[in-house]
């Protein structure tokens, strides 16, 4: 705060996942591993608020130097129990950037749950396993033939909840398909990592792994630590969201909230700050390799 005026600083980040995916520098499965666990860590903190991202992809996770990777971009992001008066609109409108938007989103399901921010990491971490996207597809139908010459036909509860006729009629016209064994598509990825991947990318969102399982699974046992990974108390309330507020009411929460996190910043920063085990994290914290001028500037749609 200087005055009456409030600055928002934030912390300096050198790069971003897209970008560090598609340089030529090295990628090893270490650095998968650990960008993997920071985002699912955060992850973990945004679904216990209740708070749906809806746009995960590696352009909006941020890098720097040292590996540590912030989530950010939250223009999409909405609450879980949102006024009922808005369902539909909720339901229904653009969400995800289309190469990581969840099947549940393409075909109609009505289920809208943490499960769509799920599907995108799946899509993330097959991309960081082989330095390519996944489904990049160039319209809504070709995304969901990409998706189905990987996963192969969808399962019949999936079919049956399809919500648009016509998507189900489209659907139902294609030929059956197998699911391609994800030790086709990333051979040099090791079993744990597929194992993950395979919970992740699942047609039907019940069947997806959730967060805080995913944080459990062996391949990112180097860094679980339950009492090192906080979850948001109380969970986030949007009732404000739907109120009209004036100019000068929004400026006064602004600063309200300003003031009221300075009051609590140590504790919150003791809160959320992660350092993997060892020496300070030196030990077991992959290092970076990727000088900024190998960086490509392009993102996917």
């Amino acid at each position: 705060m200087c005055g009456s005026r409030g600055y928002v600083v934030l912390d300096l980040m050198e790069s971003d996942l897209h970008q560090i995916i598609h340089s030529a520098q090295p990628l090893t499965l270490e650095h998968v591993r650990y960008f993997l666990y920071q985002l699912l860590r955060g992850l973990k903190y945004i679904h216990s608020a209740n708070v749906l991202h809806r746009d995960l992809k590696p352009s909006n996770l941020l890098v720097n130097e040292n590996c540590e990777l912030k989530i950010g971009d939250f223009g999409m992001a909405r609450g879980l129990g949102a006024d009922p008066r808005q369902a539909k609109a909720f339901l229904t409108e653009y969400v995800a950037t289309r190469w990581y938007r969840a099947p549940e989103l393409l075909l109609s399901l009505h289920r809208y749950t943490r499960a769509i921010d799920m599907w995108s990491v799946g899509c993330i971490f097959a991309e960081m396993l082989g330095r390519r996207q996944l489904f990049p597809g160039r319209n809504y139908v070709h995304q969901l033939q990409l998706i189905m010459a990987v996963l192969g036909t969808p399962p019949a509860t999936v079919m049956a909840a399809i919500g648009a006729e016509r998507v189900r009629a489209y659907v139902q016209s294609l030929p059956p398909r197998p699911p391609v064994p994800w030790e086709n598509l990333f051979g040099d990825a090791e079993p744990a990592a597929l194992a993950l991947l395979g919970r992740m990318l699942r047609f039907d969102p019940r069947e997806r792994v959730g967060v805080a399982e995913a944080l459990r699974h062996p391949f990112l046992a180097k860094y679980h630590d339950p009492e090192d990974e906080p979850e948001c108390v109380p969970a986030f309330d949007f009732a404000f969201d739907r109120r009209a507020l004036t100019k000068e009411e929004i400026k006064a929460a602004i600063v309200a909230e300003i003031a009221d996190f300075h009051a609590r910043r140590d504790g919150i920063r003791r809160q959320i700050a992660f350092a993997p085990a060892g020496d300070g994290g030196a030990s077991t914290r992959p290092t970076s390799a990727w000088p900024a001028s190998t960086w490509p500037p392009s993102a996917p749609p």
